[in-house]
């Protein structure tokens, strides 16, 4: 009878599944098999202005990196919210593994907003199982309901994808395409959590798969989305995992517009830009809120701005537009900083991404500064909890810890608000 039920129940599953039905899959063999059920997309911003948002992961969050550009882009590109963020990276974690640890390293700090970021370890390298599948359901629906519970928000985060055997793990077993499939069940899984306990969710796993295939077609075989190792990605990797993320977060991407009439030489901007005369086809513009600045070898699997390429980062939450009509001449030189591109006068009363087609440009150092700070205080953040509130410190007197460790941090966070200042800069538009 038991079993009879079980196998009701998996055959309602499916019927579910096949009703919510599947992700655009591209036209790469491979991925034929796969079945990734429609993730839900959030209806609107999900932040809240103060929110106190925690990164939870494994290694792969304990690399510093998406949690580093999930914080830097908070800080820069939305700076109005005022958010603050502190990531939680546990290598070799497991779900099951920050349940019990959450409370003193995570719920202490009382965040408002928390992402997610299990599956990769769970999923134990090998071919899926219901029981393991069940484990998994078990432990993450845990972490949502005590974050809810703490009156926490939260957004689950999908598991990402492996490009090749792991050789540390010695219990792997299966193919690629096997670990995969698992994976795919879980982020199948997780979206399942997120819908029973209406929470958020951000699909990591099939933006990586997709473009790990898609990368390779470009770039070559040596292109690993999911990293050199095949589990633990470097920075377009790492990208597409916030671009998912800040996607989940529901971010809309509206950096700003500056909007100019150049036959009246008037301008104008939206709210964190201010302009400051456009005379002679040059436009002063003071900015507090910056585009997300990055360079990098377009053709490097390590390279942010690569990643950019195979995923509309800069389309979907990267956009600083320059709007120009009135036009007398049929193109315009537009220098920005010590770069300049040629653009149509159809194209600037349409509307040009800055972000986008300038690499380097007059936010990029300061940019910069605030990244760094963001780096500083991440890496204490892995050394307060790993090493501090798990070390012999910790255990002979955990409050004491965690009361002088907040005062060693509290500068790393003071110096990225510290680094973030308003930046002036001119565009210079003249006709070809």
């Amino acid at each position: 009878m038991k079993r009879s039920l079980a196998l009701f129940a998996i055959a309602l599953s499916a019927i579910g599944l096949a009703a919510a039905g599947l992700e655009p899959r591209p036209a790469i063999p491979v991925l034929e098999k796969f079945e990734p059920i429609k993730a839900p997309r959030p209806s609107g911003l999900l932040l809240k202005q103060g929110d106190r948002l925690a990164i939870i992961g494994d290694s792969i969050t304990e690399q510093r990196m998406y949690s580093r550009i999930i914080e830097t882009y908070l800080t820069v590109c939305v700076p109005e919210l005022e958010i603050t963020a502190r990531q939680y990276g546990w290598s070799g974690e497991t779900a099951e593994g920050f349940v019990r640890r959450m409370m003193n390293d995570a719920l202490r700090f009382q965040p408002t907003i928390a992402t997610t970021c299990y599956g990769m370890n769970d999923h134990r390298y090998r071919v899926y199982d219901e029981a393991n599948g069940q484990w998994y359901r078990s432990n993450q629906t845990a972490i949502v309901r005590a974050f809810k519970a703490a009156g926490a928000r939260v957004v689950l985060g999908s598991p990402g994808c492996v490009g090749k055997m792991p050789g540390w793990v010695k219990s792997a077993s299966g193919t690629i395409d096997d670990l995969n499939l698992n994976l795919n069940k879980f982020r199948n899984i997780g979206i399942e959590i997120a819908q029973a306990e209406q929470v958020g969710f951000a699909d990591v796993f099939w933006p990586m798969i997709t473009t790990f295939y898609e990368a390779r077609q470009k770039f070559g075989d040596d292109y690993y989305i999911s990293g050199k190792d095949g589990v633990h990605p470097g920075w377009a990797g790492q990208t597409v995992m916030a671009y998912a993320f800040l996607k989940g977060l529901g971010l809309d991407g509206q950096i700003g517009t500056l909007t100019l009439d150049l036959g009246k030489q008037t301008a104008s901007a939206t709210p964190g830009h201010e302009t400051k005369g456009f005379v002679n086809g040059q436009l002063k513009v003071v900015s507090r809120k910056f585009p997300f600045c990055a360079t990098g070898d377009l053709k490097s699997d390590n390279s942010i701005r690569s990643a950019m390429t195979l995923i509309p980062f800069n389309e979907e939450l990267n956009r600083f537009t320059l709007v120009a009509t009135g036009a007398t001449a049929a193109r315009y030189k537009v220098a920005w900083g010590a770069e300049s591109k040629s653009y149509s006068a159809e194209q600037l009363a349409k509307g040009v991404n800055l972000a986008a087609d300038f690499v380097v440009n007059p936010f990029s150092a300061a940019f910069d500064k605030v990244d760094n700070a963001v780096a500083a205080k991440q890496a204490y953040e892995t050394r307060q909890i790993k090493e501090l509130f798990h070390g012999p410190e910790g255990r002979a007197d955990r409050e004491l810890t965690a009361q002088l460790t907040e005062k060693a941090r509290a500068p790393l966070a003071a110096a990225i608000k510290e680094a973030f200042a308003p930046v002036e800069h001119t565009l210079t538009i003249v006709a070809e």
